[in-house]
């Protein structure tokens, strides 16, 4: 298993640990941004946190991980070749979170829903809905980065691997606004 340290050592190494004035997906906004994008540009290295995310569920049965497009695509193929299942990913269709491609899952399904990073965990939580709208089990959430500071629910197991505790702000109560940094998105969602 890795521990803390290494992590961070292999967001540093990839260049995914940015200082700034960023909002996050949730809206919200912060002086760390965690781009786990960067992360999956090195298969090397996200095979390794991947391989690590997968050693968190070794007690757990898995049918399938299914991730919301666009931030935990990758990691969700590849916490799947971890686990030995099959990966689908969800795309939002005027606005609502589906399966497409042909993807589908046999009802009763045991399902890992799997995000790159957690604030609020908005995006995980539409695919939960979704997959129990279709008839299966979320058994479980990951992520690589817990940025919720312990807040987020999913209800039911979540493990990250690797909970951190990053200030984030209402955009009104933003200290960082008072500044002359510039607001930056670096989100899949616009």
């Amino acid at each position: 298993m890795l521990k803390k340290e290494e992590i961070l050592e292999l967001f540093h190494q990839s260049g995914a640990v940015l200082n700034g004035h960023f909002q996050l997906t949730s809206g919200r906004h912060a002086d760390t941004y965690m781009q786990c994008a960067k992360l999956f540009e090195n298969a090397v290295i996200s095979e390794k946190l991947c391989k690590a995310t997968a050693e968190l569920f070794k007690d757990v049965k898995i049918d399938f991980v299914v991730s919301p497009a666009i931030g935990g695509i990758i990691m969700g193929y590849e916490l799947s070749r971890h686990l030995k299942v099959k990966n689908f990913f969800a795309e939002r269709v005027d606005g609502k979170m589906t399966l497409r491609r042909g993807f589908s899952l046999p009802k009763g399904s045991k399902v890992i829903v799997c995000e790159d990073v957690v604030t609020t965990g908005g995006s995980a939580k539409e695919v939960v809905e979704l997959i129990k709208e279709l008839g299966s089990v979320v058994v479980a959430v990951t992520s690589i980065v817990d940025r919720s500071n312990g807040k987020v629910e999913f209800g039911t197991l979540f493990r990250a691997l690797l909970p951190i505790d990053v200030k984030s702000y209402e955009p009104q109560e933003c200290p960082i606004c008072k500044t002359d940094v510039p607001l930056y998105k670096p989100g899949s969602r616009t």
